[in-house]
């Protein structure tokens, strides 16, 4: 069963790949059509998540921005199918870097990123187009049904950045960040469960991601977020933010406190095309009692373990 899965998947995925991109797009945008019409619980979620993020929106609005989000989400998943197989120079077509200059002299130098699920999510391995020389390295957490995970890994195999699955190849990852000449990126806007810091997102408590804070000084790497934001049917344009300060007066910041900066810069990119987010994941889940309990903790200024045990 795993063997036909795989085939019947491998010749979807040739088949979209040797689509045009632009007609990979509608596809994709009609695909995200029919999902909101057959996928309730999905589709309520959506909606339920604008409501509560943007109350000084209307029910017209939030309808239009939910649509349009389900439209946008199968257009990203089709593309990412289809940008896989593209080569460097037909990528640049309809895929530009804007702040690159933020890593600049980067020759045997280090950064982690802070990155979500935003437009084409997985084109932020592809970066390596505007930074010269700096490979990329990300972590994943591999599917339970081998025959779809080994499909997603010659997926990515594709696009030339290093993939690391976090559970079994940490000292592999550990190894390729002290080579250098690297950007880390990790996805950090999804519920961290028990090990996330207990932080606000759009005036709500969610457990969140302190993975690339704490990479980030562990390794002493500068840390910064980026943002793939759709600027047209089938084009993305990768934005890298500023610098998340790591210390604070000559002393190191509390990894909460950087927390919070990647939480609004992700924020602020919501709020500039809120359709262009992954509204449908559960991102803000009910805190456990061992989360209740380390918030309580913080609070009475108790000294709290960090760790890693979340990276993504």
């Amino acid at each position: 069963m795993n063997t036909l899965l795989y085939l019947f998947a491998r010749a979807l995925v040739g088949l979209i790949q040797c689509l045009p991109l632009g007609l990979v797009a509608r596809l994709g945008r009609m695909g995200g059509a029919f999902a909101w019409f057959v996928d309730r619980r999905h589709r309520n979620a959506t909606k339920e998540n604008l409501t509560l993020s943007f109350p000084e929106k209307s029910a017209t609005e939030i309808h239009a921005i939910a649509h349009e989000n389900f439209r946008r989400i199968g257009e990203n998943y089709a593309c990412a199918i289809k940008t896989a197989s593209m080569n460097d120079e037909r990528l640049r077509r309809v895929l530009t870097g804007k702040h690159v200059d933020r890593f600049k002299d980067n020759e045997g130098k280090r950064w982690v990123v802070a990155v979500g699920h935003f437009g084409n999510f997985e084109l932020y391995a592809r970066s390596y187009l505007f930074l010269g020389s700096i490979q990329i390295a990300t972590t994943y957490r591999g599917l339970r049904q081998p025959a779809l995970n080994r499909l997603l890994l010659h997926l990515r195999e594709q696009t030339g950045g290093f993939y690391f699955e976090r559970r079994t190849e940490a000292e592999q990852l550990k190894e390729t960040i002290r080579k250098g000449n690297i950007v880390l990126g990790l996805l950090a806007d999804q519920h961290a469960g028990n090990r996330g810091e207990w932080l606000p997102f759009f005036g709500r408590e969610c457990s969140t991601s302190s993975a690339p804070a704490i990479l980030a000084r562990r390794y002493d790497c500068p840390l910064h977020t980026a943002i793939c934001y759709r600027v047209g049917l089938g084009r993305w344009e990768i934005e890298f933010g500023e610098e998340i300060p790591l210390e604070e007066t000559g002393r190191p910041r509390p990894i909460a406190d950087i927390c919070r900066d990647m939480n609004a810069a992700f924020e602020e990119a919501i709020r500039r095309d809120p359709a262009n987010w992954f509204w449908v994941h559960r991102r803000w889940k009910k805190p456990s009692k061992f989360q209740l309990e380390r918030v309580k903790r913080i609070a009475k200024g108790e000294t709290v373990e960090e760790t890693d045990d979340n990276e993504e």
